[in-house]
């Protein structure tokens, strides 16, 4: 009669892990989301002497993904700006604190009112920091959303813009608002679609879990808002006139004097003095004195101040029309007999000079 005696049973358990993208991937925001954990159990017995040994079906489940995120300043206080500036930069830095690589998406909103906000910017844009040297360069600066991002790591982004020619206004607030989108599409002009949350748990899915504690907890946004404060609403800008008779009908041009028919050139000197703040749109302006005629096509801008006097200016057209490769415009109106010149931008602690010249009558 065989006797069947059960010696020994023992249940033994082993497990494995195989990540999507990465194997042993567990770092500060824990194990990568879609990684597979897998375990099998194992009988071990003997009947009548003889050792056996049985094995479990294998249960797996998917890690699930633990959205979080943060955005905070990442400039220390507002960004200084001067009347009518342009390509005004404000500096964010967003943080993926997601088990997993991801895109987001980038919105600036304007009118929070926040600390005196009472003036808004012209056509702010977003751009993301492509080179991670933290500074603005329109040239390399072009991605509008936040491309694989990798987890446990941060990027700066940069909100661009204009500021209007507003003398009363003081600060504009700027919320960039961040939010969660899928990753793994490399492409750097389409960004991944929004995530939601997961409302069921399925172990053989990549269930998502929002766990970002911002102004709204568990909704997959984030925000930070900085603004940018108009400090400079005026320039240290002079003029400075001079004029010098350079012919006459006498002498002609060696030590010419102050003679009916003789020929004087005026030189304006215009100089910001003001550092890191330009003047936009400087408009010179002078009327042909009494007993003087105006010499046509006499005019010239751009001209380099020495000693007083202007030189190495450009002829410009006394009809107002530009002249080629000259950001300079002038004109002479006969009936007001008005000089007027414009300057586009007066850089800091640049100076230009303005020529024209008459006769005297």
């Amino acid at each position: 009669m065989t006797v069947f005696a059960a010696r020994r049973l023992m249940l033994t358990g082993t497990a494995a892990a195989a990540a999507f993208a990465s194997t042993g991937a567990e770092a500060q925001s824990g194990t990568t989301a879609g990684t597979v954990i897998s375990n099998t159990a194992t009988a071990s017995y003997s009947v009548n002497g003889v050792n056996q040994t049985k094995t479990s079906n294998t249960a797996t489940f998917k890690v699930d993904r633990k959205v979080n995120l943060t955005l905070v300043d990442g400039q220390p206080g507002n960004t200084q700006v001067a009347v009518g500036q342009t390509g005004a930069v404000l500096k964010y830095t967003l943080t993926n604190s997601t088990n997993g690589t991801q895109d987001f998406l980038l919105t600036p909103t304007q009118g929070i009112l926040l600390g005196g906000d009472n003036f808004d910017v012209v056509l702010p844009k977003v751009y993301v920091d492509s080179d991670g040297d933290g500074v603005y360069d329109a040239t390399k600066d072009k991605l509008t959303f936040v491309n694989e991002l990798a987890a446990d790591t941060s990027i700066v982004i940069f909100v661009v813009a204009d500021i209007p020619a507003d003398q009363s206004a003081r600060l504009a607030n700027v919320t960039l608002t961040a939010q969660v989108a899928a990753g793994g599409d490399a492409s750097t002009t389409v960004p991944g679609v929004a995530l939601s949350p997961s409302t069921l748990n399925d172990d053989q899915q990549v269930d998502v879990v929002f766990a970002d504690t911002d102004t709204i907890p568990r909704d997959g946004l984030a925000s930070a808002t900085l603004a940018y404060e108009i400090a400079t609403r005026d320039v240290a800008l002079t003029v400075v006139k001079s004029s010098a008779v350079i012919s006459d009908p006498v002498n002609g041009p060696l030590a010419p004097k102050a003679l009916p028919g003789a020929v004087v050139q005026y030189c304006l000197i215009v100089n910001n003095a003001t550092l890191l703040t330009p003047a936009n749109g400087v408009n010179i302006t002078d009327t042909i004195p009494t007993n003087t005629t105006y010499v046509p096509g006499s005019i010239t801008v751009g001209g380099l101040p020495v000693l007083g006097a202007c030189v190495l200016g450009t002829p410009m057209n006394d009809s107002g029309a530009a002249v080629g490769g000259s950001p300079y415009t002038a004109s002479y109106n006969a009936d007001t007999k008005l000089i007027t010149a414009t300057i586009p931008t007066l850089s800091s602690l640049q100076s230009l000079g303005v020529t024209f010249q008459v006769t005297i009558n």
